[in-house]
């Protein structure tokens, strides 16, 4: 087989086998069901590009882009672990399909349009990697390499969006008879920028304009962008670029991977390409490149995948312990981060007259911030997108928490006095931002578990009682509902120390109990 041959041949086993479900036998009772069940092989026609998607990651991890890293997990029962070293770390070889997140988070980001940061230091392969995504898209490897946009100290708003034609500026009676000059690369439905953090910050403004908003604007002139993924690389994301990305920028991206080292084990794999003097991104499969409406349908699916409720309510809880800081307000409500951070307190000063929480078991005291709106929903999309990608119809609480830390990569800031880093078995997850942040997650379910809230919540059950609405509900039931609320409350709060998930609870509780006071007012008023 030539080189050629090699680096386009795609698997045409099932990339994700599963077992067939038996053929049910024909009932005639069937005839009066309507339209003919079509059963797995009409299911299979129904998601085809789950496959498709799956086929461009085992293209792309074993053609394309050499990494080696399976650090996205997952077990279909018992695995095997060692301990190596003098720190004793873990190395799990994993007893199901598991994956390397430099290579899927980007793709996920493709099919799902969001945005993607890469991190990592030079000839790491991460503009490779924002390349292989626009080749995807069905562009040739020389227009995305022209619409490529790189980062620069002097890169002008002009450079980014586009130029006024010089005559119509001469001419020109009013704006609108000035013509824009709009640059190639806004059209594209995979947008690159390289080296993000070396554009100027006023550059950058007009860059978030187009993140954000999906338009540029040039002298009151509108160009309206097509949905696009996004990819950005940064050599050094914490602070080492020539300016300083700005919060509004960085809160846009969605998620961030981190390219790690090249293993001189594959070395044979980049001797085979000078050989043969081949560049894989202009060897991509042709079955593997996705046209737009595909893109919208895989988008379209992903939003279908359900979330269970005993899933989402890890999530809720895991989120419910980053915002409280107790001293931060008089008020019950702006007892939290941001209220601090907005007023430029003193943290020290705040922390200093805290009432003598187990700053140990207060995942809060970890961080700095609470998470944002934003970053909830990407978590969503992505958990989604992995559940898609994995062939399932439901996401699995596994999903969320493989996905989570990239996701949260860049938004949930560590607070490095925190009593949790003093310890020496965690002084890795000083660096380790995307360990530590798993081992977060890891500990709020055993918090969850320890709290049995999978079986014991009842502010959950007095939520799905009003959940089903207050049609017919009488002012006699009105009262009791109320009652109960009032109850709950009393005893949560009863010589008891405040911390997030119970935050939260009070606030919902004070949210239910004010809903059904105003729902009593209008009956008595009927």
């Amino acid at each position: 087989m030539s080189a050629f041959n090699l680096f386009q041949r795609l698997s045409q086993a099932p990339t994700k086998p599963k077992a067939v479900p038996a053929a049910r036998q024909f009932d005639v009772a069937d005839l009066y069901q309507g339209p003919i069940a079509l059963g797995a092989e009409g299911e299979a026609a129904a998601r085809p590009f789950d496959e498709k998607l799956r086929q461009a990651y085992f293209w792309i991890v074993n053609h394309a882009i050499i990494s080696p890293h399976y650090d996205i997990e997952y077990n279909d029962g018992p695995s095997q672990t060692y301990s190596v070293g003098d720190s004793r770390r873990t190395l799990n070889l994993p007893s199901a399909q598991s994956y390397s997140s430099f290579i899927l988070l980007p793709l996920l980001t493709f099919a799902t349009r969001r945005k993607c940061l890469f991190v990592g230091g030079p000839g790491r392969g991460k503009t490779a990697s924002a390349l292989l995504m626009g080749v995807l898209a069905g562009s040739t490897v020389k227009e995305v390499k022209r619409a490529m946009q790189h980062g620069h100290p002097q890169m002008t708003v002009a450079d980014l969006l586009g130029n006024p034609l010089p005559a119509d500026l001469v001419n020109a009676q009013s704006m609108d008879d000035i013509r824009i000059a709009w640059r190639a690369w806004l059209g594209m439905r995979v947008k690159i920028v390289d080296e993000y953090n070396r554009i100027p910050t006023r550059t950058q403004s007009a860059l978030l304009t187009v993140m954000g908003d999906n338009y540029a604007e040039v002298l009151n002139h509108i160009y309206e962008c097509p949905e696009a993924a996004w990819y950005l690389t940064a050599n050094d994301d914490q602070g080492g670029g020539t300016y300083q990305v700005i919060e509004a920028l960085r809160d846009r991206v969605d998620v961030t991977v981190q390219a790690l080292a090249f293993n001189p084990r594959f070395l044979n794999e980049l001797l085979l390409r000078v050989e043969e003097n081949v560049r894989p991104e202009e060897l991509v499969p042709p079955d593997i490149i996705f046209t737009e409406g595909e893109v919208d349908q895989i988008g379209e699916s992903i939003r279908q995948v359900g979330i269970p409720d005993a899933v989402r309510r890890r999530l809720e809880f895991f989120a419910s312990q980053f915002e409280l800081f107790e001293t931060a307000g008089g008020q019950f409500e702006y007892m939290t981060k941001d209220t601090a951070r907005l007023a430029g307190a003193d943290r020290g000063a705040a922390q200093a007259a805290d009432n003598g929480r187990d700053r140990l078991k207060d995942l809060g005291c970890q961080t700095l911030n609470g998470i944002s709106v934003r970053t909830l929903m990407a978590l969503l999309i992505y958990a989604k997108a992995m559940a898609y990608f994995r062939g399932n119809g439901e996401v699995e609480l596994e999903d969320l928490r493989q996905v989570l830390p990239f996701v949260l990569h860049n938004k949930l800031q560590p607070d490095p006095d925190a009593p949790f880093f003093a310890l020496p078995e965690n002084a890795a997850y000083r660096s380790d931002r995307l360990g530590w942040l798993r081992r977060l997650f890891d500990l709020s379910n055993d918090e969850f578990n320890r709290l049995d809230l999978d079986r014991d919540d009842p502010v959950g059950v007095l939520s799905a009682e009003f959940d089903l609405g207050l049609d017919g509900v009488s002012e006699r039931e009105t009262l009791a509902r109320l009652n109960r609320i009032e109850k709950l409350i009393g005893e949560r709060t009863k010589g008891r120390k405040l911390y997030g998930p119970l935050y939260d609870d009070l606030l919902k509780l004070k949210y239910l109990h004010q809903r059904y006071t105003n729902y009593r007012s209008w009956l008595r008023s009927q």
